[in-house]
């Protein structure tokens, strides 16, 4: 267990919920997967040291089966679909997003009903019919047309709303997009998943989903993800599971 500091306050929080005989669902999501990298090695040995299961999004057009092989050895790892080609295809003046309507509505779906046929053949054991837009943005009305293709849910960013299609959201970001990046400081991710506990503590049962970048990481951001997983991959109070289990529920 670490002793930092700044760690008391996620300590005290699941020590709450210890208390009430509760616990905390956890899941956890890992975006930009292509080919096998040292970064993505750190990262699935981090999963089996612990044994967190983890949902890597990955990139369907560039992928093949380099990275298939890779995963078959990967003992907690599910595989999802994230966009086509993680390309921006918005102007320059507006958000980042590959999956708007800034193209027509038959191309898009095209590709997304591609890359879920591609990533369902190289991962006959580990795929889960789960789309990660890139950026997390996806226009709303491509939403009633996924699950014909086979999707279940859609992955984004934020507290889940009404929607056509299940959502299984990501709610803590451990890094810094703007400026120099890399990742948060600790103390500020802590702070925003205790302020995710306490919301579900207080009724919202939503599954609470941690989103790692694990190309860009930073000596921060993997020690964030060695501490967190110290802290709560044993804990009473914390449950962390796979995607597709909460998919099953929603």
């Amino acid at each position: 267990m670490s002793d930092r500091a700044e760690w008391q306050p996620l300590r005290d929080e699941l020590r709450r919920w210890s208390d009430a005989g509760r616990k905390a669902k956890l899941w956890y999501r890992d975006d930009d997967a292509i080919e096998p990298t040292p970064a993505l090695d750190r990262l699935l040995a981090l999963s089996d040291r612990f044994g967190v299961p983890m949902a890597l999004a990955i990139i369907p057009e560039p992928t093949g089966e380099a990275l298939a092989e890779r995963l078959a050895r990967a003992s907690h790892v599910t595989a999802t679909v994230h966009g086509w080609t993680h390309r921006n295809h918005a102007p320059d003046d507006t958000k980042k997003q590959e999956l708007g309507l800034h193209r027509p509505q038959a191309v898009v779906l095209d590709e997304l009903h591609r890359g879920f046929d591609k990533l369902k053949a190289l991962y006959p054991r580990q795929f889960v019919p789960l789309l990660v837009p890139p950026w997390n943005r996806i226009d709303d009305a491509l939403l009633p047309h996924l699950e014909p293709f086979g999707y279940r849910a859609v992955s984004v960013f934020g507290l889940a709303k009404e929607a056509p299609i299940g959502l299984v959201n990501t709610h803590v970001d451990i890094m810094r997009w703007h400026g120099a990046r890399g990742g948060l400081p600790h103390a500020e991710i802590i702070a925003r998943l205790v302020e995710e506990l306490r919301n579900r503590f207080d009724g919202n049962d939503e599954p609470i989903g941690v989103m790692t970048h694990h190309l860009v990481h930073d000596d921060l951001a993997w020690s964030f993800i060695e501490t967190l997983f110290q802290e709560t991959a044993s804990h009473a109070a914390v449950e962390w599971r796979p995607v597709g289990s909460f998919m099953d529920e929603r």
